[in-house]
């Protein structure tokens, strides 16, 4: 694992993202969907309070039931600037994968890996970090264009930067609206779709996202209380 290093600004934030980057790893297609284990990720706030809580939930691929779950809190020390948001999440979301009693497998973060303006969201810079494999499915598209998929599940379009496709808008039910698949570190793009499908069974999120999210802010009301 490499150590985080949090910047003392956003330039220094930047120049981080910048260096890191060249370790990210796009040649390999990542673990097989429904093999192994694959572990959703997701934090929640307190502004307030400058509390951070985040939240691993590991889950067998094939079943979709549980394994194992760990929380971690953390201060919030880095100030929100769209683009660093994983210079407030990463600390914490290391510490609740630290705690985890097995070892993740895949990581699917709530968030962006190669669909960023540098190139190295939260996905890619949490897979170098870490070394695992790792890819961000996000509710929005960020700043990137892309045509509407077809209506139906598994229908797909790219998400453009200009004429780079840096992720992919994926409809994971039918009739609902896409999600945003993104490459964040060894794991490919039509890989990193077919784990999200699988893991969005029954709703518009993947279960992942969805466990991690209601463990995060369940920790967050216990830990605020």
């Amino acid at each position: 694992m490499t150590t985080f290093r949090m910047p003392a600004d956003a330039a220094e934030a930047r120049a981080i993202q910048d260096t890191l980057r060249a370790r990210v790893v796009l040649d390999e297609p990542g673990p097989p969907p429904g093999a192994g284990r694959v572990t959703g990720v997701d934090v929640a706030y307190d502004d307030e309070r400058d509390v951070v809580v985040a939240a691993a939930v590991v889950l067998d691929a094939a079943t979709l039931d549980v394994i194992a779950e760990a929380t971690a809190i953390g201060r919030v020390t880095f100030p929100y600037i769209p683009g660093l948001l994983a210079f407030r999440e990463i600390p914490t979301v290391l510490d609740a994968l630290e705690a985890l009693p097995v070892d993740p497998g895949l990581v699917v973060c709530d968030g962006y890996g190669r669909a960023h303006p540098r190139r190295f969201g939260l996905a890619s810079h949490l897979g170098v970090l870490t070394g695992l494999p790792v890819f961000g499915v996000a509710k929005n598209p960020f700043t990137f264009t892309y045509e509407q998929p077809g209506p139906r599940r598994g229908d797909s379009s790219p998400l453009l930067d200009g004429d780079e496709e840096v992720g992919r808008a994926l409809r994971t039910q039918d009739g609902t609206k896409p999600v945003y698949v993104s490459v964040g570190h060894r794991t490919g793009l039509d890989n990193a779709c077919a784990h999200t499908l699988r893991l969005a069974r029954d709703f518009r999120q993947p279960e992942t996202t969805r466990r991690a999210d209601a463990l995060c802010r369940r920790a967050l009301r216990e830990a605020t209380a």
